[in-house]
C-alpha cells in the first residue's frame, strides 16, 4: 500500500471512536447517539436499558473563596462557584444561605414600561449572551422586548415605545407593539 493510499486516520486514531464500550446497566455495547442537548454515549439497547453518558466529561471546578468578600445576608465569605448556566459569585454558606451576586442592571435612560407603566425598561442578558430588555417590576410585569427601547410614540397606532433598529437602510424605529410592527424613519 502506497503513502496516499492510506486513510488519514486509523481506526483506533479516530476522534469520535473509543475502544469497545460496554453499558455498565445491561452489559450491551456503548455508541454515539445525538440528541436536542447535543451529543452523548448511549445504550443500544433502548429503550430498555435507559443509561446514558457525556462523550466528554466536564472538570467540575472547586469553589473558590474570595478573601475580603462579605455576604451581605450572613456575613460569611463569597466564593467563585459553578452553575448550570456556568459561574457566579454566591455565598459560601450554602445550602443555609441563597445570596448570589448579580450584576447591576443599567436603565435604559428611564423609559417606562407601556405594559405596567409603573416599572422602567432595563437591558439584561439571558443565558445565551443575548441582550434583551424587560420591565424591572417582573415578576409583576412580564413585558420584555429583543431590540433597544426608545421613547416616543408611533405614528400608526399611538404606542408609547418604539425600537431601534438597525437596519440595511440606516437605522429606523419599529413601534414595540407587536401587533402593529410599524417602521418609520423619524421619531
Amino acid at each position: 500500500m502506497s503513502e496516499s493510499d492510506k486513510p488519514l486516520f486509523t481506526q483506533h486514531e479516530h476522534a469520535l471512536e473509543k475502544e469497545y464500550q460496554v453499558c455498565p446497566d445491561c452489559g450491551s455495547e456503548l455508541t454515539i447517539k445525538h440528541g436536542k442537548s447535543g451529543t452523548f454515549l448511549g445504550c443500544v439497547n433502548y429503550p430498555n436499558c435507559q443509561y446514558t453518558r457525556a462523550v466528554v466529561e466536564h472538570e467540575r471546578v472547586e469553589d473558590k473563596p474570595l478573601p475580603g468578600s462579605e455576604c451581605p445576608l450572613c456575613s460569611h465569605v463569597l466564593a467563585v462557584k459553578q452553575g448550570r448556566y456556568g459561574m457566579f459569585i454566591g455565598c459560601s454558606n450554602f445550602p443555609q444561605c441563597h445570596h448570589i451576586e448579580h450584576e447591576a442592571q443599567e436603565l435604559i435612560q428611564n423609559v417606562v414600561c407601556p405594559s405596567c407603566k409603573h416599572g422602567s425598561l432595563q437591558e439584561k442578558t439571558s443565558r445565551f449572551g443575548k441582550k434583551f430588555y424587560s420591565c424591572d417590576a417582573y415578576p409583576k410585569c412580564k413585558f420584555v422586548v429583543n431590540h433597544e427601547p426608545v421613547e416616543g410614540q408611533c405614528e400608526k397606532c399611538q404606542f408609547p415605545l418604539l425600537l431601534k433598529r438597525n437596519m440595511a437602510a440606516g437605522i429606523k424605529y419599529q413601534c414595540a407593539d407587536k401587533k402593529c410592527s410599524h417602521m418609520q424613519k423619524l421619531l
